[in-house]
């Protein structure tokens, strides 16, 4: 499936778009080469890449910047701080832009409502080699905004793009976003278990706790969202394996900070 704007040789737009990337040679051409059309700076910050990532980011232009890792929230708003163009679209190495949705970002930019701080855009998992159409659908995303006007917040690994101005207006693009989540369901679950880690480390700072009975119920309420409420299960197996992988993600969080809780005494 093509992933280039086919607008062909139409000038950049007034873009930057911001990418945060380690070790993503398989997917960093994909993404990259979905916005080159579009976009008038790319910027990458890459925090260690040894596997060709930034070989193949250099190859096409794009303006790299090796630094440290701080945190995904960190990171991200380092890398929305380096985006000179009025707008900014964020993306992460392993998604890329429909050409649907990059004709809705030229459109969206070209029109340039000044009502509007920034544009939702709705993202599909691709997984064995088709879309996923009810698994994890919908799932908008705040990633087109105003330089300036949005930063990255939530907690680490569940970061989230928002407006600086609270109640800002925004709206939502046509098109998909591509996300590139699971290469290999073995891949999709080792991900997983890392930012249950990271999630738990989170929730501790937080002070947020759990209970042995989330063990049970939060898996299966995670898997029936996606089975029943989406409606999964219209993905044939690739959807059953969606809802059960989400299961195992929400049962990794849970063990993981009861784990951790455990172990400083709070819970025998």
């Amino acid at each position: 499936m093509a992933t280039a704007d086919d607008s062909g040789s139409a000038a950049p737009l007034p873009l930057s778009v911001a990418v945060i990337c380690k070790n993503n040679h398989s997917t960093i051409a994909r993404t990259i080469d979905s916005v080159r059309p579009i976009a008038s700076q790319i910027v990458a910050l890459d925090s260690g890449s040894s596997d060709g990532t930034i070989e193949i980011l250099e190859s096409r232009g794009v303006e790299v910047h090796r630094v440290d890792w701080p945190g995904h929230i960190a990171q991200k708003n380092r890398a929305l701080d380096a985006c000179t163009h009025p707008w900014t679209l964020s993306i992460d190495s392993d998604e890329s832009l429909e050409p649907d949705l990059a004709r809705s970002v030229r459109d969206a930019i070209t029109k340039d409502d000044p009502t509007v701080v920034g544009y939702e855009v709705n993202r599909r998992v691709w997984y064995a080699g088709r879309m996923l159409n009810h698994a994890w659908q919908p799932e908008w995303r705040l990633r087109l905004v105003r330089t300036g006007k949005a930063r990255w917040g939530g907690y680490d690994p569940h970061d989230k793009l928002e407006p600086i101005e609270a109640g800002a207006n925004t709206k939502r693009l046509a098109g998909v976003m591509r996300h590139d989540a699971m290469p290999t369901l073995g891949a999709f679950l080792h991900r997983q278990i890392e930012h249950a880690r990271i999630a738990a480390e989170s929730y501790e700072q937080l002070n947020k706790r759990t209970s042995a009975a989330k063990l049970v119920t939060s898996p299966v309420g995670a898997w029936a969202r996606q089975m029943i409420l989406r409606g999964a299960w219209r993905d044939g197996w690739r959807g059953c394996v969606a809802s059960g992988a989400t299961a195992f993600a929400a049962f990794a969080k849970h063990a993981e900070l009861l784990e951790r809780t455990r172990a400083r005494g709070g819970d025998k």
